[in-house]
């Protein structure tokens, strides 16, 4: 379909660069959006694990802001291979513009059981996701597996556009499916004493036991709406919704204020992989 081959096209233009320390922006081609991106390695001693997608394209008329972050475990094959992939998978669903909810959720299915047929190359690791979509700067999807976050503020206020899915939330889900949800004393709940997220792409072993189901909300971009950060939660773990909003507002450069963000998050001692976007609409 032309609306595909439209996509491909230009996907090469799409993921963003992966390295263990970077950062970037850009803007939306009638410039009224803009956004920056920041990405820091944590104090684990493995390689980093998160990766993003941060860019703007057009397609058949149509311009699309494509954002996400991938926070993976047990390795980077997973949230590589979605880096590549679920926008992609996303769009190239043939009712993506009549029913947008629809193909995120029939994407995020079909992407993860890719996941899992290659879980040769891949290996036994998984993936959080969060990904949004902005249509024409008018319209905002967004959907995440996992604990990476999207807030959004409106008129300063913020409010989170994703779900954090957490073993202690989800044990009713985990245990019909024949697991279990336990944790050490100072740990966190995780499933089967192993994983510290109820939903996650890939984790094979697991995955009996585990949703790849996304939570998916909508917005309409409007003149209150004036920022929208994502971040792994690398950030979140060591900082509220509305603190993180209030710090990204300081500034108009949405790099800066990505750079601020990540920044204040190693300062309250955060040890994981920190990546963070920061759009600016108008």
């Amino acid at each position: 379909m032309d609306l595909f081959c439209c996509f491909k096209a230009s996907y090469s233009q799409l993921v963003g660069v992966h390295s263990s320390s970077n950062s970037g922006k850009g803007r939306s081609h009638e410039r009224l959006v803009k956004y920056g991106f920041s990405l820091l390695k944590g104090k684990a001693n493995h390689p980093m694990e998160d990766y993003h997608v941060a860019k703007f394209v057009k397609i058949e008329g149509h311009e699309l802001g494509l954002f996400a972050i991938y926070d993976g475990h047990l390795g980077d094959s997973v949230p590589a291979y979605l880096q590549k992939h679920l926008l992609h998978n996303i769009l190239k669903e043939e009712e993506f513009w009549v029913d947008p909810n629809r193909s995120i959720s029939k994407a995020y299915e079909k992407t993860d059981q890719a996941i899992l047929s290659h879980s040769s190359d891949l290996g036994l690791g998984g993936s959080t996701a969060v990904t949004a979509i902005l249509i024409n700067g008018q319209r905002l999807w967004v959907a995440n597996v996992g604990d990476s976050r999207a807030v959004l503020s409106r008129g300063g206020q913020a409010v989170q556009m994703s779900t954090d899915h957490e073993p202690s939330t989800e044990r009713g889900s985990i245990e019909n499916r024949g697991g279990f949800v336990s944790n050490m004393p100072g740990d966190v709940p995780r499933v089967n004493g192993q994983l510290a997220v109820s939903r996650a792409f890939g984790d094979k072993s697991l995955k009996t036991h585990l949703r790849s189901d996304p939570d998916i909300q909508d917005a309409t971009v409007d003149v209150n709406t004036d920022i929208l950060i994502i971040a792994s939660d690398g950030l979140w773990k060591v900082m509220a919704n509305q603190e993180a909003v209030d710090i990204a507002r300081k500034t108009r450069d949405p790099l800066k204020a990505a750079k601020h963000l990540t920044a204040e998050a190693v300062k309250r001692d955060s040890k994981d992989d920190i990546s963070c976007i920061v759009v600016r609409f108008r």
